[in-house]
């Protein structure tokens, strides 16, 4: 499950029992397995379809704008358009908005690239994980499992209710809105709020 393209692609620093360890995204109602959609899941208003890549549906999300801007100055487009397989966090416009006032713009700067690149990494694992994997890696871990992210820092999953919460190092609490969003390169789980990790 982790990434074949080790020569170019960052997303290959955890090994493939950290990611399968890993308790990643489930939707609003996690209380049995969820396979993998095999047909087009309705986000943002536009169908992301399990044929294409990460990219080429997240440009199609209204929902999505400012991560898909983000994720063009990262210079990070030919990343997650490539084989992967990865499961990406994707925060809302409205996730982007909670932030203080001028950060996104100040991410967005090209002086500080290389500070954007380390949160967007922050929201991104190797390999393909289900909802379902989410779950039963937070009840084997008696309500709490941890994974690190291509940025290097930990996500602390857990359950509330039937929905599942993502908590950052900084202590930020993201709920996953919508889950198993299939891609040809991986899986999309949106998120409410974006992680930032502890300077």
């Amino acid at each position: 499950m982790i990434s074949r393209n080790a020569k170019t692609s960052p997303f290959v620093t955890l090994s493939r029992a950290v990611a399968l360890s890993a308790a990643l995204l489930a939707g609003a109602a996690m209380t049995a397995p969820v396979a993998f959609a095999q047909d087009a899941v309705t986000v943002g208003g536009a169908p992301m379809y399990p044929n294409k890549n990460i990219v080429e549906n997240a440009v199609n999300s209204k929902d999505h704008t400012t991560l898909v801007a983000a994720v063009k100055a990262a210079g990070l487009v030919e990343t997650l358009s490539g084989a992967g397989p990865f499961t990406v966090f994707a925060p809302t416009n409205e996730a982007f908005a909670k932030l203080p006032a001028g950060t996104v713009d100040t991410l967005l700067m090209p002086a500080n690239k290389d500070q954007l690149v380390a949160v967007l990494t922050y929201h991104v694992i190797p390999g393909k994980l289900a909802a379902a994997d989410v779950v039963a890696a937070i009840k084997k871990g008696g309500g709490k499992a941890e994974v690190k992210t291509v940025n290097g820092a930990v996500l602390t999953f857990t359950q509330e209710g039937n929905d599942v919460i993502v908590t950052d190092t900084s202590g930020n609490k993201a709920k996953v809105t919508i889950a198993d969003v299939n891609q040809s390169n991986g899986v999309i789980h949106v998120i409410d709020a974006v992680l930032v990790p502890k300077a």
